[in-house]
């Protein structure tokens, strides 16, 4: 009878474990960024790494916003300077400043300049709307951040023609 017991005991304990696992994920499936001094929410899902700004090579004929190509462990990745291709004001070009790798989920070997990374959110209890496709939250202290809509940025047309 013990035997069943522990077995049932066990089995709890790995449910339990599972739960805890799907619950933290959800909490910190966003990441904070920033963007032109604008706050940003982008989806863990979509982003691969953030890493600080690497050496980059330009490339000629190429638009203003395409800061040029670096290379991650023998992949090179084209790199949009954010606030530049949304604002028209490039990133400062400090050390805050940060590269997020698209991920390869997204079959595109591209980098989002930010100004910088905010860290990990959890916005399930933040307000929300929704207003022509855009969503917007905002947190307990009354901060606004715009959701980042990765998957409309890189199917954009002009995201994509980088040259002039």
């Amino acid at each position: 009878m013990s035997k069943r017991h522990n077995l049932r005991e066990f089995q709890q304990r790995v449910l339990d474990r599972l739960n805890d696992q799907s619950e933290s994920a959800a909490r910190v499936s966003m990441l904070g960024i920033e963007i032109a001094g604008r706050r940003c929410l982008v989806d863990m899902v979509d982003i691969s790494e953030a890493l600080p700004l690497p050496r980059l090579t330009r490339v000629p004929l190429t638009k203003t916003w395409f800061r040029g190509v670096m290379n991650v462990r023998g992949k090179l990745y084209g790199v949009v300077d954010m606030a530049a291709y949304r604002h028209g004001k490039p990133v400062s070009g400090d050390s805050s400043n940060r590269a997020l790798l698209i991920a390869e989920r997204h079959d595109l070997n591209a980098a989002l300049l930010v100004d910088r990374v905010l860290g990990l959110r959890d916005v399930r209890n933040w307000q929300h709307s929704a207003q022509a496709g855009r969503v917007e939250y905002q947190d307990g202290q009354g901060e606004r951040w715009h959701r980042l809509d990765l998957l409309g940025l890189i199917e954009q047309p002009e995201f994509l023609q980088v040259g002039i």
